[in-house]
């Protein structure tokens, strides 16, 4: 009698009533770091690439695929890390694919030759490419409804972070040490990941994850660790369930093969769409950025500079795309950006004045990075827990193929023309925008689940 007395809570109510305090705003931070070490791997061989060549004496192609090789690396790790969070936690993937990274990093800083650079920059990206996805997933199901969207982008702007301190370290160091810099550049860029590695070892599994899992017990044990860290205090004693009518226990059989049958097929179709476009765009310009602004007439140094300004730009488009996600919702305000994003790149690339496209090019850098927080604020709300970490690791390999297939586009492209190559792109961001807007606004919404949870957002469908 004792035990059928007690409460029962949802999840839902229970991580509502927590809140946001101090428990979320460290796992905020230690991810943070990680996303600002992530962005620093992934970008700064778009400023070393000159130094390479003239170090090494390759050619363009061969500095390509340097950008390329990480990009294989995370489209690997992206899927297979996805599957494993999926299946046997989040905490475990979490810590471990930050220190995969890492130590990737330290190695390219050490390669001998090319062909070793080459195959350390895809260990470096096997680890990325799982600690991005798993880190969106395992961070959203800490979050209270009403204010994840807002949190989630907040979390995107540590890669402006990243991309800021990446272009700093370049345009500080490559000038010092001609021949040796960008091995400096890589080490200290490897740093912030075993830091992260070490602190990131503290955070508890997803208490979600646990009670999909049946572990009710551990997840209430998880809840209330949360709720002391936030000085919030849960009943002495209830029984937590899922959504209504959902019984624990039940996880997704092979979670990426989900990701393709119904409900989930037009969701996984059409985000993996827009994650395609927008990356074509984004890596095409920004891993080339350095060497677009030397196309248009600026010295080594101009163009580290104007690279810089650019990555300050990316701060406020996060901060005000965090705010307007909570106002307009996910999919008009993703979709926004998308076009300002695609409206800005062919200013850049037909404005003749160079302050005129150098604010071009600053606009262009606000809405991109500004789409990207929404987008990654979107994605996970729209999987279910079974198969959240698969699904964000499905979206992120996409981003990681048009990640391979851009830096090769565009050292052909910028051979042929410089605006043929940036209109490309426009193109590409406004693909990605048109596509965006056939999304389903989850604004509010608590996250779902199971895969068969009713009324779950578990479909991208036409509003």
């Amino acid at each position: 009698m004792a035990r059928a007395s007690r409460p029962e809570l949802s999840l839902d109510a229970v991580i509502d009533q927590i809140g946001m305090g101090r428990f979320q705003r460290k796992l905020i931070t230690v991810a943070g770091v990680s996303w600002a070490a992530d962005a620093m791997e992934v970008l700064l061989i778009g400023f070393l690439v000159p130094a390479i060549i003239a170090s090494w004496k390759i050619s363009r192609d061969q500095a390509g695929l340097l950008v390329t090789a990480l990009f294989v690396g995370m489209m690997v790790g992206a899927w297979l890390w996805g599957n494993i969070a999926d299946r046997i936690g989040r905490k475990a993937v979490f810590v471990l694919t930050i220190l995969i990274a890492a130590v990737g990093g330290l190695l390219s800083a050490l390669a001998p030759n090319y062909e070793t650079l080459l195959l350390f920059r895809v260990l470096t990206g096997f680890g990325i490419g799982g600690s991005l996805p798993v880190d969106y997933a395992i961070t959203a199901e800490f979050l209270p409804s009403r204010q994840r969207g807002r949190w989630l982008v907040f979390l995107e702007s540590f890669w402006a972070l990243g991309t800021i301190v990446a272009a700093g370290l370049a345009l500080l160091i490559l000038p010092q040490f001609p021949d040796i810099g960008w091995r400096i550049v890589l080490a200290i860029s490897a740093l912030p990941g075993l830091v992260a590695f070490w602190v990131r070892r503290s955070i508890p599994e997803s208490p979600r994850y646990l009670l999909t899992q049946g572990r009710e017990e551990d997840s209430r044990a998880v809840l209330r660790q949360v709720a002391a860290a936030n000085s919030v205090e849960l009943p002495a004693d209830f029984r937590l369930r899922l959504a209504p009518a959902t019984p624990a226990g039940q996880t997704a059989a092979r979670p990426l093969a989900r990701l393709f049958q119904s409900p989930l097929l037009r969701s996984t179709v059409l985000l993996s769409l827009v994650w395609f476009f927008l990356s074509l765009a984004y890596y095409g310009i920004f891993t080339w950025l350095p060497g677009i602004f030397l196309e248009r007439g600026a010295d080594l140094r101009g163009s580290g500079e104007n690279s810089f300004i650019l990555a300050l730009a990316q701060l406020p488009g996060y901060f005000s795309a965090a705010w307007l996600v909570e106002k307009w919702g996910r999919r008009i305000t993703l979709a926004a950006y998308l076009v300002g994003s695609a409206v800005f790149t062919y200013l850049f690339a037909v404005v003749a004045d160079p302050g005129g496209a150098l604010l071009a090019a600053i606009l262009m850098s606000f809405f991109s990075l500004g789409a990207w927080g929404c987008l990654y604020a979107y994605t996970p709300e729209l999987y279910p827990t079974a198969v959240r970490a698969s699904g964000m690791g499905w979206a992120s390999a996409m981003a990681r193929i048009a990640g391979i297939v851009a830096p090769l586009m565009s050292a052909r492209l910028i051979g042929l023309s410089l605006p043929l190559a940036l209109t490309v792109y426009a193109v590409s961001f406004l693909v990605a925008g048109g596509i965006a807007l056939l999304g389903q606004e989850t604004m509010g919404r608590t996250l779902a689940d199971t895969v068969d949870e009713t009324g779950a957002p578990s479909a991208l469908t036409s509003p």
